[in-house]
């Protein structure tokens, strides 16, 4: 029932910048809905777990990683239903799949039950 589709991933130098979109469907959020949904980017490297790197709340705080914090920033367009992770001074380290998340339930944190979007990669060259 919800669709989430992501957007923006690809190769960049060291240093540089990028910016993930993740649009969902009319269908699934409208301009006002979008609010009541937790929402989140997700990231998974070679070898490692599926990490949290940011999240919106429904209340709109934000929350960062503190291995992201001052260069990633999370943000929602609600005119567009969409959410942004707009991500400057890239490492290598930050090469990843870069999933983007909504809580399975309005005012639900996110967890177990999350939606999915498709996933993006990124890639980060020394």
């Amino acid at each position: 029932q919800v669709q989430l589709v992501e957007s923006g991933g690809g190769l960049v130098q060291a240093g540089g910048s990028l910016r993930l979109s993740c649009v969902a469907s009319e269908r699934t959020f409208s301009n006002y809905a979008i609010s009541s949904y937790v929402m989140g980017w997700y990231r998974q490297a070679p070898g490692k777990q599926r990490e949290l790197v940011a999240s919106l709340t429904s209340a709109r705080s934000t929350i960062h990683a503190d291995s992201v914090k001052g260069r990633f920033t999370i943000s929602k367009d609600y005119a567009k239903r969409a959410l942004y992770l707009q991500m400057d001074g890239l490492k290598p380290e930050d090469t990843a799949v870069y999933y983007c998340a909504a809580a399975g339930r309005p005012y639900s944190a996110l967890g177990s039950d999350n939606y999915w979007g498709q996933g993006t990669q990124v890639t980060v060259s020394s």
